[in-house]
């Protein structure tokens, strides 16, 4: 790839979001994202970042990212570089092609969009087989179960004390459900 071809793919997928701050650089920035195109020095590789989260907030799940890298994300990659966990997509110039360079971009979008939430939710997860795995070590079933975590919620030991009625209900409900549905699939 060129960077003309570069220059042609990113103006066709941005139009007028496309800044080429120098000879071997793009840029596109819109209000949702800012993505940075490179060249190396020799002009033989190309490097595509678009910024993620902060590293400090994805630091709870480095052991996933790195999962995705294995499992998920095709060609692009998750990195972490001046504190800052970025989508990377790097390729040779001289066998990308431009519907390729075209898919990388939509995937590193996509990555960006999802942002951590996928891995968040992993986590809670992860923690409610937990609690499940707890509760059916000490004989518990799932009604003595939620009357715990209530009484936590009523203490303060969970959330806010000042949560409302409602707001508790509403908490335990999803409570509720999370234990339901994973509550057959965890061995104590």
């Amino acid at each position: 790839m060129t960077p003309e071809e570069i220059s042609n793919t990113l103006k066709d997928l941005f139009g007028e979001n496309v800044e080429t701050p120098a000879a071997t650089s793009w840029q596109v920035q819109t209000p949702k994202f800012r993505l940075l195109v490179l060249l190396s020095e020799d002009g033989t590789w190309l490097r595509t970042l678009l910024p993620i989260a902060d590293a400090q907030e994805a630091q709870p799940f480095f052991e996933k990212l790195l999962e995705a890298n294995f499992d998920t994300t095709l060609e692009t990659r998750y990195a972490i570089h001046q504190n800052v966990l970025w989508g990377v997509f790097q390729h040779s110039c001289a066998t990308l092609a431009a519907a390729d360079f075209s898919a990388a971009i939509t995937r590193l979008l996509a990555l960006q969009e999802q942002g951590l939430s996928d891995f968040f939710g992993g986590l809670i997860e992860s923690r409610i087989r937990q609690i499940i795995k707890a509760a059916k070590m000490q004989g518990q079933s799932i009604e003595t179960t939620l009357q715990t975590l209530d009484r936590f919620y009523a203490e303060g030991l969970m959330g806010e004390m000042e949560l409302g009625r409602e707001s508790r209900e509403q908490t335990l409900a999803t409570w509720r459900y999370q234990l339901e549905r994973l509550w057959p699939e965890v061995e104590p």
